[in-house]
């Protein structure tokens, strides 16, 4: 069994509040983190593209850190992942160290996605290098597995020497290819030795049913009672499937209004009160009649896809 699996669930990307000055709202991240700790979410993952975390400086995303923290103190398990991932290797194991520093559970990187024809012995010594320089003695690191986004891809041959030189440190990966056939390799390659975190709401069953860990997903800012529905049945050998097929169409709307962010923002808004948080730039606001379409496909889920 992996040496990480406690850290197993259903974790939220978070996303990461803006006041209408594009400024970071910190008075805000912790009462968000405690509303989806109270809907399921095992954890969070702060920075990661849902939380825009490409879009912030060094400085600011230190902040952003110092500020989720303490959500631990109306939650003291709330489990905290960091994306700490940039093109810079030394960026990235200053942050990587400031995160386990401040007591995250773990850090989630993105591979340096500038250079896209990098080599596996590249970005072996890229990761290698961070492990050794920037993570504590029982820490986790997970790999960012978004190649349509980074232009990067984790294969499964790097996975593997990593968590052969680093077993005590590599915990996994955050597959977030929407591929259900990679899924079934990792299962397949990796068992229950590396975890793996579904990125998409609409696999997270047939990626449980490939030794899955849980997901790190998007639509768990909205839909985090189904995911945990889903997780919890799944853990007690049960069916899942009604839970299932409204993660499945809540997704299909989510990713009919790309990018994730926006609509995100504007749906806790407007279903559950909070404030109509900003988006970085190069990232719009999501007009108004935009968000209403959006909040109304997502409330009419189709009753003949329940399956019973």
């Amino acid at each position: 069994m992996h040496v990480f699996k406690h850290l197993a669930g259903v974790y939220a990307a978070a996303v990461t509040p803006l006041t209408q000055t594009d400024q970071f709202a910190p008075q805000d991240l912790p009462p968000l983190l405690a509303f989806l700790a109270q809907r399921g979410c095992h954890g969070a993952l702060i920075l990661g593209t849902t939380g825009e975390g490409p879009s912030f400086s060094i400085a600011e995303r230190l902040a952003i850190y110092q500020a989720a923290i303490l959500v631990r103190q109306e939650v003291p398990d709330f489990r905290l992942l960091a994306g700490t991932g940039t093109p810079s290797l030394e960026d990235t194991i200053h942050l990587t160290r400031a995160a386990f520093e401040l007591g995250f559970d773990g850090v989630v990187v993105l591979p340096p996605y500038f250079y896209r024809k990098a080599t596996l012995e590249g970005l072996y010594n890229w990761y290698a290098a961070l492990i050794q320089r920037a993570v504590p003695a029982g820490g986790a690191l997970l790999g960012y597995h978004i190649p349509s986004v980074s232009g990067v891809a984790l294969p499964l041959e790097l996975l593997a020497r990593l968590q052969d030189a680093f077993p005590e440190n590599f915990a996994g990966l955050k597959d977030s290819s929407s591929d259900p056939e990679h899924a079934r390799q990792l299962g397949e390659r990796f068992g229950d030795e590396l975890l793996v975190f579904s990125g998409n709401d609409a696999l997270l069953s047939h990626a449980l049913d490939e030794h899955a860990s849980g997901c790190i997903t998007a639509l768990a800012n909205l839909a985090s009672p189904d995911l945990r529905q889903v997780w919890d049945a799944h853990l007690a050998g049960i069916s899942r499937q009604t839970a299932q097929a409204r993660l499945i169409y809540q997704r299909k709307v989510l990713d009919h209004y790309p990018p994730a962010p926006p609509l995100i923002k504007a749906l806790l808004a407007r279903q559950h009160g909070f404030p109509e948080w900003s988006v970085r730039a190069p990232l719009l606001a999501l007009a108004l009649e935009l968000a209403a379409q959006a909040a109304l496909e997502m409330e009419n889920f189709p009753l003949e896809m329940s399956g019973g």
